[in-house]
């Protein structure tokens, strides 16, 4: 399976100068875990998450409230997306195999990952899509993997079975090209780790 099979799109992403509470309401709002920072021709300059807002707005020190600036802002205290963001990015293309995805996450504890295509994001794929992907039932699975191959066929020419994400694929097939692509379509399915075509 591959980054682009299970990231999260649109993407939801914010500006440097954006003010943190713009960007804490963000990521309530569409219940994401982080977001790419884009500076103004689309390009990632950063990622705020959840854990750098918490990080930078509970502050260390108990009187920091007590020092103020002229202007009557707390000092020391960030106020833009840019004074919290972490400015190095792990980002993955979307042909990526999701296992070393997930291995990347825990290797730099990260918890979203955008996806980079030629320099433009495309997607993001977090700790949970990763999850998500992975317990999807074998129902499920044969359900998505019988619609593909209907599609692909112009009618219910193969049948499909899941057990335990493996999926075979019966039926009457004209000649080698088509069992390969009947393969291939079943094995493009997010959460099915193999599928046989009996000879």
């Amino acid at each position: 399976m591959r980054a682009s099979d299970a990231m999260s799109r649109p993407v939801h992403a914010v500006g440097p100068d954006d003010p943190i509470e713009q960007a804490a309401a963000m990521l309530i709002g569409y219940e994401v875990t982080a977001a790419p920072v884009l500076d103004s021709y689309g390009r990632i300059v950063g990622i705020v998450s959840e854990g750098d807002l918490l990080r930078h707005r509970v502050p260390t020190d108990p009187t920091l409230h007590m020092r103020r600036h002229a202007d009557g802002t707390d000092a020391d205290r960030p106020h833009t997306v840019r004074d919290v963001m972490t400015s190095k990015v792990v980002t993955t293309p979307p042909e990526a195999d999701l296992a070393d995805v997930a291995a990347t996450m825990l290797d730099r504890d990260v918890r979203s990952v955008p996806v980079v295509d030629d320099d433009e994001l495309v997607g993001i794929v977090s700790r949970r899509d990763i999850v998500r992907s992975m317990v999807r039932t074998d129902a499920v699975l044969q359900a998505d993997a019988q619609h593909r191959l209907d599609e692909y066929a112009g009618s219910p020419r193969w049948t499909v079975t899941v057990h335990r994400a493996e999926a075979t694929v019966t039926g009457t097939f004209r000649d080698e090209v088509e069992r390969q692509i009947a393969t291939v379509l079943t094995r493009t399915v997010p959460g099915i780790c193999a599928a046989h075509v009996p000879a």
